[in-house]
């Protein structure tokens, strides 16, 4: 079974991958609001460093979701 299927069968099966989804879009429109900017205060170029690492957070916790679902797939 192929990655963007697993995605698919999740995004519609699992709440906390659907969760963890929308929350990594919201991430990626203000850190494009935010890069898109001319000029960057101190704060906004804090705040695009910790969006980044929320990003990761969320894209790491969806990698895991899917290793485990390819796991439990070939064990059945």
């Amino acid at each position: 079974m192929k990655e963007q299927e697993i995605k698919e069968i999740l995004r519609a099966e699992n709440p906390e991958f659907q969760q963890l989804e929308q929350e990594h879009r919201a991430l990626e429109n203000r850190l494009s609001e935010l890069e898109s900017k001319s000029f960057l205060t101190t704060d906004e170029e804090l705040e695009i460093k910790q969006i980044k690492k929320q990003k990761l957070i969320r894209k790491d916790k969806m990698a895991m979701l899917i290793r485990e679902y390819k796991k439990a797939v070939l064990q059945n």
